[in-house]
């Protein structure tokens, strides 16, 4: 059964639905993702638009992922099922061939600025050194019919194809604009399936980046034993992964790897850290790092501590 969302406007006590609209250009909606691809819950940087293949072909939008793997990003606009799939498909056997090199060029006549330096500007961290060592192929649309879903379902859940369909419902009314989101599958879930194609079984370690600016300093680190990251969600989101027990080396861009620690606490925002050797807030120390306390009330753009 094709998906389907609704949406209703609480007035009072009652329900007033919002009748889904058709967007004006798919150009529009491209742009949107250009800018900031978090509109599809992922967290990738986006390298090229209308991108040429050497088959003829023109993606819509080729994005990075912080593990160095290519993501193809194609909106459905007026194709039938077989076009759709064939279409992403062709330009899946285009992009696993990509290298460093391919994709520095795309990034350069997009951004004007090379790949690495894309990608740090995104992620806040170097670029891996193995990049495109697999790709995911994400079909864009209001909806697909039910041939579509077969098709993608039969790819992803027999052949283990890194492929996904992330639906954009458009909506209007005199409130405003409205878009809502949904996947198909969880791609969460269909990056660890990818991941754990590629990789060897994990060592057990944690590889942190530390920065050494007016956020965050690596004497503070060591003086008050704790690493931070923040100024975002995508920054310190990594950070709350950590548990207890886990041991991390710590990498500063341009030193190298300038640490290994074990974490005793889990991550916290930076205003309720306690320094353990002093049992005082951590923002109440001296530290070097000026701007540590900056939007310290936000959890979204707070620094987060561990």
């Amino acid at each position: 059964m094709p998906f389907t969302m609704n949406l209703w406007r609480i007035e009072e006590d009652h329900l007033r639905e919002i009748t889904e609209s058709q967007i004006n250009t798919e150009e529009r909606l491209e742009d949107w993702i250009s800018r900031d691809p978090s509109i599809l819950g992922l967290d990738i940087a986006i390298i090229g638009r209308q991108v040429r293949t050497e088959f003829g072909g023109v993606v819509d939008l080729l994005g990075i992922h912080p593990s160095g793997d290519v993501v193809i990003v194609e909106l459905k606009e007026d194709k039938t099922p077989r076009d759709i799939v064939a279409q992403v498909l062709d330009y899946a056997s285009w992009a696993r061939v990509l290298n460093y090199h391919d994709l520095n060029s795309i990034a350069v006549k997009y951004h004007s600025k090379s790949l690495a330096d894309v990608f740090f500007e995104y992620f806040s961290s170097s670029i891996p050194e193995t990049i495109n060592s697999d790709h995911s192929l994400i079909i864009v649309a209001a909806r697909l019919d039910d041939s579509s879903e077969r098709i993608v379902s039969y790819l992803t859940n027999e052949h283990g194809v890194n492929i996904n369909s992330v639906f954009l419902t458009y909506f209007k009314s005199n409130q405003g604009e409205f878009l809502g989101r949904a996947w198909l599958f969880d791609p969460a879930e269909l990056q660890e399936r990818s991941e754990s194609r590629k990789h060897s079984p994990w060592t057990g370690y944690w590889f942190v980046n530390v920065g050494d600016g007016d956020y965050r300093n690596w004497d503070d680190n060591i003086e008050y034993g704790y690493i931070g990251a923040g100024q975002g969600i995508k920054y310190s989101k990594p950070l709350k992964n950590l548990s207890i027990d886990d041991q991390i080396f710590a990498y500063m861009k341009g030193v190298g790897y300038v640490g290994f620690g074990k974490v005793s606490r889990d991550a916290c925002m930076i205003r309720d850290f306690v320094v353990q050797a002093s049992g005082r807030k951590l923002l109440d120390e001296p530290l070097k790092a000026s701007l540590a306390s900056e939007n310290s009330d936000d959890p979204d753009t707070s620094e987060w501590a561990a």
